[in-house]
């Protein structure tokens, strides 16, 4: 009894062997009027040149069925299906006979729900089934969309019950014909009592709930509820905040729970570098960039941020900023800046300002500003004409509209901004460079139009695209009042502020892959114009140039923030002549 045992068992193992030798050569759909080729394969999961095995045909009809039912096609044949072996046995061709027959449609929905519900309310998501095909996926697609409808009515534990289907045929027709018998339970009305806020550890629990624009006891909205971690990512104090919970607790309270966790606020972003003297006659000196900013002080929404920089022996900046959010508890956002540049040896410039910002929604802001500045020329041993010695009072307003997901690292969504600013400027001197029909009490206006927009392509591919444009006008102007273009905030591959100029306008392309949540690695494309018109009596020549950028880098959130690194070409640069722009990336 023994050898008989083996001699099978030693048959089956052959067998197998040489059935799983053979692939599969043709694959040939027939009969088929509703589905194509391609679509039947992709359902059978079948390809030319994978292995062949006994019970591939079932398997393959089976997954066949199931796509065809879930479409609405019930009365399907496979009449005729059959493999055929080459004559070495090594191939086989598949023929797959797939009559899809005809469709059913749903004929009538009935709809059961407590006296509490209008059905009436709610019925228009379903009624459009109404003589369509029985499709799976469309009627899928129905009971979400009530559900929905549903939790945006206060209603978030309401549920959609398919009780039974009826299958009929008519007698006249013969047409395939489906009632659908559906129990709608909308549970209990909820509204948010109470707020929890949890994995906050510095920043206050107002500063997070004040940014939800929710009040004690309204009415539950799914919709609403959705959008809130795309407002608290604007803060960007946290990691991507997920969709808040909800629940009743004990005491029948509605219960809202925002779970965060924090990222680091605070940046310090720093090069200070040491020049040595060129001959005995200089000294050495000190050259860098110092930018320190604190946000969310004492976890209360309140920045700062204090930004030097030293550019050559002569020329510096400082700048500082303050902003003081939600001014009073109402939607009001007070900002303060003081600016003060040293320019060579040619003058010192001074700028203190407060802008006043109305929070209208969580997307749309709108603010009101106004700066005094001072221009105080350089004195020199031989008086020799640089700048006018000035003062200036600027007014403006701004609008700003921002859809984006996220601000750190954009997924989709655009941002919209636009200021326009008026300013009265006296020349106060010097006496002897005030030439007859000089207006000394010019005024300057300036527009300013930005707008970003962000796409997802594909899964982590986004494509992210910028359009920028200033103008200054005028009577004319002087070079502290002109813009200052090129470097990482314009156009990458030149040096930072190269040109000055009275309208300047710039585009950034760029192509990211998003490493994680706010890490990618990018290519870029930077396209700019700049002008500047002449000025004969002061021997300044006409400016207008294109001119553009273009490279590759990298954005890494670390634990000081976010770290920037590109590399960038110029227009007619050598690979030796690129320029590396390398900092954290300042988000006061």
């Amino acid at each position: 009894m023994i050898h008989p045992t083996k001699n099978i068992l030693l048959y089956f193992i052959l067998f197998s062997i040489a059935v799983f030798a053979q692939k599969i050569e043709k694959i040939e759909i027939n009969s088929n009027r509703i589905f194509s080729d391609a679509e039947i394969k992709q359902w059978a999961g079948l390809n030319e040149g994978q292995n062949f095995y006994p019970g591939v045909i079932d398997t393959s009809l089976s997954r066949i069925s199931t796509n065809l039912i879930s479409n609405g096609y019930f009365n399907f044949i496979f009449e005729g299906t059959q493999f055929e072996l080459s004559t070495d046995s090594q191939k086989v061709n598949l023929l797959l006979n797939v009559d899809e027959g005809q469709p059913t449609f749903v004929k009538e929905l009935f709809l059961k729900a407590s006296d509490s519900v209008n059905i009436d309310d709610f019925i228009s998501s379903l009624n459009y089934l109404r003589g369509e095909i029985f499709n799976r996926y469309e009627i899928e697609t129905s009971i979400s969309s009530l559900l929905t409808d549903f939790e945006n009515r206060g209603f978030p534990f309401a549920a959609v019950k398919i009780q039974s289907v009826h299958f009929y045929d008519d007698s006249v027709s013969k047409d395939h014909y489906a009632d659908i018998y559906i129990a709608l339970e909308e549970g209990r009305q909820s509204r948010i009592d109470k707020i929890e806020v949890a994995g906050n550890t510095s920043t206050k629990d107002y500063v997070i709930t004040r940014e939800l624009r929710i009040d004690s006891g309204e009415e539950y909205s799914q919709q609403k509820i959705v959008s809130l971690p795309r407002r608290l990512n604007k803060l960007r104090y946290f990691d991507p905040v997920p969709v808040p919970q909800f629940y009743i607790d004990s005491q029948n309270n509605g219960v809202l729970l925002i779970n965060v966790k924090e990222r680091n606020t605070n940046n310090f972003d720093g090069i200070i570098g040491y020049v040595p003297p060129a001959n005995d006659n200089e000294t050495g000196y000190v050259t860098g960039l110092v930018n320190v900013t604190l946000r969310n002080i004492f976890g209360t929404g309140r920045a700062a941020a204090v930004r030097w920089q030293k550019l050559n022996r002569e020329s510096q900046e400082l700048e500082l900023k303050y902003l003081e959010p939600w001014l009073f508890g109402y939607p009001f956002n007070l900002n303060a800046d003081l600016f003060q540049r040293i320019q060579d040896t040619t003058y010192v410039q001074r700028r203190l300002g407060g802008a006043l910002e109305f929070l209208a929604t969580e997307d749309i802001s709108a603010s009101a500003f106004v700066s005094t500045e001072e221009i105080i020329p350089t004195e020199r041993t031989i008086p020799v004409f640089t700048v006018y010695n000035s003062s200036s009072l600027t007014t403006g307003l701004g609008l700003k509209i921002d859809l984006r997901d996220d601000p750190i690292a954009s997924t989709g969504g655009f941002l919209f901004e636009t200021v326009y600013s008026f300013s009265r400027k006296k020349i106060n001197g010097p006496a002897e460079y005030i030439t007859p029909g000089l207006e000394t009490d010019p005024n300057l206006q300036r527009i300013t139009v930005g707008f970003g927009a962000f796409y997802e392509i594909f899964f982590r591919n986004i494509i992210a695209i910028s359009v920028n444009g200033k103008e200054l006008n005028g009577p004319f102007f002087e070079q502290s009042d002109l813009w200052r273009f090129g470097g990482t905030r314009t156009v990458r591959g030149y040096r930072e502020e190269q040109f000055l100029a009275s309208r300047i306008a710039w585009s950034n392309l760029e192509y990211r892959l998003m490493l994680t949540q706010r890490s990618y690695a990018f290519l870029f494309f930077d396209a700019g114009y700049y002008f500047l018109d002449a000025v004969p009596e002061k021997g300044i020549a006409k400016l207008e140039e294109y001119i553009f950028g273009y490279g590759l880098g990298i954005t890494v959130e670390t634990t000081i923030g976010l770290l920037g690194v590109s590399f960038a070409l110029a227009q007619g640069d050598s690979f030796s002549e690129g320029k590396i722009h390398f900092g954290i990336i300042n988000e006061f």
